[in-house]
């Protein structure tokens, strides 16, 4: 080798080395994502847990859920995936916690999760009374009847408060949110984008996983 060519390898080699250091780690907690304190709970400590905060009236979150739900599903099994609906203000939005709640209970959220999202997104159609509730079931072939009854009924009343509760524990600005395993949270402004957090979840629970 002569000195020539030794010198254009060096370059490049000192060149690859500078940009290794300069390089930014990926990701930073502190910028795309932050940690949780206190911990929150969990309903299994034998699996890691991952939370989506959303609510049905976000334009982000309807655009986030084809991405979200068939990330949800590729999930190992030591992982446990859990949708929470939250509210900022009362109305509507408490309403549609306990729709999503009702639905989940009835075992009909792969029939009528996304299809509240079409119905206030894209058929611009409300979901603000209970009427309107009877009338979406109905529209979409489940009994009205019983829907709105699980809406009204109290374990789901019990189960928009655990929501609250767990939501107001997390500390999230903003919806889509990402919690994992009750000591971390990412989101898109945080990440860089909504299908960033999800890079930045699977980091997290990674992590959980040594943690544990």
């Amino acid at each position: 080798m002569n000195r020539r060519s030794f010198s254009k390898i060096a370059s490049v080699s000192l060149a690859g080395a500078s940009v290794s250091v300069l390089a930014e780690p990926w990701p930073v907690e502190g910028k795309h994502y932050v940690a949780v304190s206190p911990r929150q709970p969990t309903l299994d400590p034998n699996q890691v847990e991952v939370l989506e905060f959303f609510a049905y009236g976000c334009e982000h979150c309807h655009a986030f859920e084809p991405t979200i739900d068939a990330w949800q599903k590729k999930l190992p099994s030591d992982v446990r995936f859990r949708r929470i609906p939250v509210a900022f203000r009362a109305g509507p939005m408490v309403l549609h916690q306990r729709l999503y709640f009702a639905i989940e209970s009835l075992g009909l959220v792969e029939q009528l999760h996304r299809k509240v999202f079409t119905t206030l997104h894209e058929e611009r159609r409300r979901i603000d009374t209970v009427e309107h509730v009877a009338d979406f079931a109905t529209r979409n072939g489940v009994d009205a009847g019983r829907l709105v009854s699980t809406v009204n009924s109290f374990s789901v009343a019990s189960k928009v408060t655990q929501a609250t509760t767990l939501a107001n524990g997390y500390r999230f600005q903003g919806t889509p949110s990402i919690g994992v395993d009750g000591r971390w949270l990412t989101s898109g402004s945080m990440a860089g984008s909504n299908p960033k957090s999800l890079e930045v979840a699977e980091h997290l629970m990674r992590l959980a996983k040594r943690r544990t």
